[in-house]
């Protein structure tokens, strides 16, 4: 148990580092600027970075979704949490994809052990 709790304090340290940090950051950024137009693109930069950089992270995340498969001995709740997590990112940055799409290839993505499983699931989605 004490490491437990060792742990957790150490996870809540890192935490406030990261909050101070952050914050003295985007301090020092803004302290130099004396307009909030100056100030809301400073911090919008900071925060999303330039339209090449956030053009580039486009890019990354749809490599990620286009070769997205399941990992050898991944359990589906890990799988899932995964491309949520490309497809939220994508949906931030103003990409999406369909509930349709994402579904799809989420099942094309499957190992070879669920190919029962997903038959069954589509066979079942034609007959509703």
């Amino acid at each position: 148990m004490p490491m437990l709790i060792k742990s957790f304090f150490l996870w809540m340290l890192k935490l406030w580092t990261f909050c101070i940090v952050s914050w003295v950051e985007v301090s020092l950024r803004t302290s130099y600027w004396k307009n909030t137009r100056n100030i809301w693109h400073v911090l919008e930069v900071t925060h999303e970075g330039t339209n090449q950089v956030k053009e580039s992270k486009i890019d990354m995340l749809v490599h990620q979704y286009e070769l997205f498969k399941m990992l050898q001995n991944e359990y589906i709740t890990s799988m899932i949490t995964r491309m949520t997590t490309i497809t939220n990112s994508l949906d931030v940055l103003g990409s999406t994809y369909t509930n349709a799409d994402i579904v799809s290839k989420t099942f094309r993505s499957l190992s070879k052990t669920w190919e029962r499983k997903v038959a069954t699931i589509w066979e079942a989605n034609d007959n509703n």
